[in-house]
């Protein structure tokens, strides 16, 4: 028997009238997802908690049965490990965006309109990584852009450990108890950095970040590149945002030791693949997401068929939806997600049989087109193959599966087990 847990980065949302009130899994062809809904149970998941509109990491830590009110997590340090840059205790690991700031300090768009190349970042953080000294305090760093305007940056005091207690320059995201968390209201200006506890290493962490800021600033705004942006009509890279900093390792505890199933990770998002290192999963080698997430799909489709003899439990993050959420754009979404269906459920379950596999299929968080933001909104969730019966749901979307038998999980983390459980049958 063999678990495959199916996360589709972003895909929950909420109704929208232009759709006929249903929201984009909805509306969305998904005949695949429909047949395992109909063949298995379903449910909702706050996949963190009530009130909590989590960050891709927190929610995946969640699922994956780790307390992230429990485990010190940091996105920055999940990211860096994720980008292979290397952070020990005491370093100062931040994720971060290239983006576009306009006068007075105006975020313009988080993202550079989702058009920075991967060449344009690899050049831009050249530069940074060149011309650029921390002067504030003994201190060096490395900048690595990662996918698209992602990318990760760790900071290393010469003479004293920092502090990642500190505050986001991001203004999309803020942090409730260390856990980092969406601002969906947020007035899009910089933010200054700034200490929020009272320490000297948390003071000089802040002034670093404030440097590290203001210098590559003035480095991204001026380059040729930009420049070329912009008389190509394009937005400026001009400015990069950084959000939950760490400063320590989180200590997981191993998945096929708490379980007694080997796992492996298929995942091209650094933050999924630093997650999964952390928590013992053997990695699975995949390019970045292409423009076609109908190839993206038939690729780990192959990826997956490849080393299923060789493991027990397959976890795999598909980003897509996540994206058309952010922009706001509904139809975008709601085809992305139809692709998901066709050309990774639908290959794969075409390759396996259902009755010796269990398969899990759900979000990490939802990203409603009306907030353009993540929410606290939970989930739609099923889980079907092996023994399991189905539970009269017929269609797999949000609303659906609210009279599912599988109920309303309160928390991400009561999901694992009862894979396991299911797996044990």
């Amino acid at each position: 028997m063999k678990l495959i847990y199916v996360v589709i980065d972003g895909m929950g949302d909420l109704p929208i009238e232009e759709l006929g009130n249903k929201t984009p899994l909805g509306a969305a062809d998904t005949p695949n997802m429909d047949f395992l809904a109909k063949t298995g149970k379903t449910g909702i998941m706050y996949t963190v908690c009530k009130g909590i509109a989590p960050e891709s990491d927190v929610a995946v830590v969640s699922i994956l049965g780790y307390d992230p009110f429990k485990y010190e997590v940091s996105r920055g340090v999940l990211e860096a490990l994720g980008a292979t840059l290397p952070v020990k205790d005491g370093d100062l690991a931040l994720r971060c965006n290239f983006a576009t700031l306009g006068l007075g300090n105006k975020i313009i768009d988080r993202r550079v309109g989702r058009s920075l190349t991967a060449e344009e970042a690899t050049e831009l953080a050249r530069v940074i990584n060149e011309q650029i000294k921390l002067e504030s305090h003994p201190a060096n760093f490395q900048f690595k852009n990662t996918l698209g305007h992602r990318g990760a940056l760790v900071i290393r005091s010469k003479d004293k450990k920092l502090s990642g207690n500190i505050t986001n320059t991001d203004p999309a995201y803020t942090r409730i108890k260390g856990i980092g968390v969406a601002e969906p209201e947020a007035e899009m200006v910089l933010k200054k950095c700034k200490p929020s506890e009272k320490t000297e290493e948390a003071k000089f962490s802040a002034d670093l970040v404030n440097e590290f800021t203001q210098k590559s600033t003035t480095i991204l705004d001026e380059h040729e590149l930009n420049k070329r942006r912009v008389k190509e009509g394009k937005l400026k890279a001009n400015v990069i945002l950084v959000r939950d900093a760490g400063h320590r390792m989180p200590k997981f505890s191993h998945l096929d030791q708490q379980y007694g199933f080997s796992f492996v990770c298929l995942a091209d998002m650094p933050v999924d693949r630093g997650i999964s290192k952390l928590a013992g999963m053997h990695l699975v080698d995949l390019p970045p997401p292409s423009k076609s997430l109908e190839k993206d799909c038939k690729l780990r489709v192959e990826k997956l068929l490849e080393v299923l003899p060789l493991y027990d439990c397959f976890y795999i993050h598909i980003k897509g939806p996540d994206e058309p959420g952010h922009d706001g754009n509904f139809n975008l979404k709601s085809q992305l997600i139809a692709t998901v269906d066709k050309h990774f459920l639908g290959n794969m379950l075409q390759k396996i049989k259902l009755e010796d596999h269990v398969i899990c299929v759900t979000a990490d968080h939802s990203t409603p087109c009306k907030l353009k933001a993540h929410s606290d909104d939970p989930v739609p969730l099923l889980i079907s193959g092996n023994k399991i019966r189905g539970d009269k749901v017929q269609k797999f979307s949000e609303n659906e599966c609210k009279k599912g038998e599988l109920g309303v999980l309160l928390r991400g983390i009561e999901l694992m087990p009862k894979l396991i459980m299911h797996l044990k049958e």
